[in-house]
């Protein structure tokens, strides 16, 4: 059976996260089986709407827990690998912790998979791996420059991934930017959603310079992407990198589409920084290559945001720990 019409069993590491839980109902739509791989630290509600669905198995457990990982891979034969402390400021919190989670256990996951007989490897890598290009363009050739220990450990596993690549074991990376939007399991700490969550329910943005550029892709684009990536053929994808997103946008400019979307009432109040930092990449070869283009703008984001909120979806948007990375492993003090 081809790839275009294969139907897999994929394991989605990090799967109850802010990109899984909007990955992991399209995959089941989709007509593929899921196992979920996570430790919950958001709740374990997160699939409650998809009830007793025989599509899906969901194990709690470590990702450096070498058992649950093979217990979770039994049966799989793809895997989307998402889990990874998920932000510079979360990972300062204790560098030796993201360490292990992001980087010591990436190449025992690899090779758990190949044994366990898994054909296809998607990796979440992050297009922070360039660190900051004066290029206009900052395309997949351009040499990597990864600032912070969490991009430089995402730069050190694809380089684990191409070795760990050999016949039959069909790997693909992908760096995205910045996603955005609404999920069942709703981060607050990312640009486009920080400003609409202040938009809506503070009146009042801050943005801090506003000349700086931010790529961001929509989840919804983000999400139909990973479910793409499993109809490929392999010979399109194998071994290959691709960046992935919509538009690079600066700050202000971000600002201004939020207080577009939620009203003019919005007070947009910009104050000075040091930190004038841009990060921009070019899209274009997985268009060229992959005939991927986004359809979700930025604006859509911001709309499904202020929906959800005004919708009464998101309780307690800016206390609530459950919605700040950073907030939750402090509180818990995982190790």
């Amino acid at each position: 059976m081809s790839a275009e019409t294969r139907k897999w069993h994929v394991l989605v590491t990090g799967g109850a996260g802010y990109v899984g839980s909007a990955l992991v109902p399209k995959l089941i739509e989709a007509g593929h089986q899921v196992t979920v791989l996570d430790l919950y630290l958001f709740g374990d509600h997160i699939f409650e709407s998809l009830g007793a669905n025989g599509c899906l198995r969901e194990v709690k457990g470590d990702l450096r827990d070498p058992a649950m990982v093979e217990s979770a891979l039994t049966g799989c034969d793809a895997v989307i690998h998402l889990a990874c402390i998920s932000n510079d400021p979360s990972f300062e919190l204790n560098p030796a912790l993201g360490k292990s989670i992001n980087y010591d256990s990436f190449r025992p996951l690899v090779r758990a998979a190949k044994r366990a007989g898994v054909r296809r490897f998607i990796y979440a890598s992050s297009s922070s791996v360039y660190g900051i290009k004066d290029d206009p363009e900052v395309t997949e050739d351009l040499p990597l420059d990864p600032l912070t220990d969490y991009s430089k450990y995402k730069a050190m596993c694809e380089k684990v991934l191409a070795e760990e690549r050999e016949p039959g074991f069909v790997t693909l990376t992908i760096r995205p930017a910045t996603v955005c939007g609404y999920a069942k399991r709703l981060r607050l700490d990312l640009t486009v959603n920080i400003l609409t969550n202040h938009a809506v329910n503070n009146g009042r943005i801050t943005v801090f310079g506003g000349s700086q550029k931010r790529p961001n892709l929509n989840i919804e684009d983000m999400t139909d992407l990973y479910v793409q990536c499993l109809q490929y053929p392999n010979e399109l994808i194998d071994g290959k990198t691709y960046n992935a997103g919509y538009e690079n946008h600066a700050v202000a400019d971000i600002a201004e589409m939020v207080r577009g979307a939620v009203g003019n009432g919005v007070e947009v109040v910009t104050e000075s920084t040091d930190d004038l930092r841009s990060y921009h990449v070019s899209s274009a070869l997985i268009k060229k290559e992959l005939g991927f283009v986004p359809v979700h703008t930025i604006g859509d984001a911001v709309t499904s945001l202020v929906e959800a909120f005004r919708a009464g979806k998101v309780p307690n948007p800016m206390t609530d720990k459950a919605y700040y990375n950073i907030k939750t492993m402090q509180a818990l003090d995982l190790k």
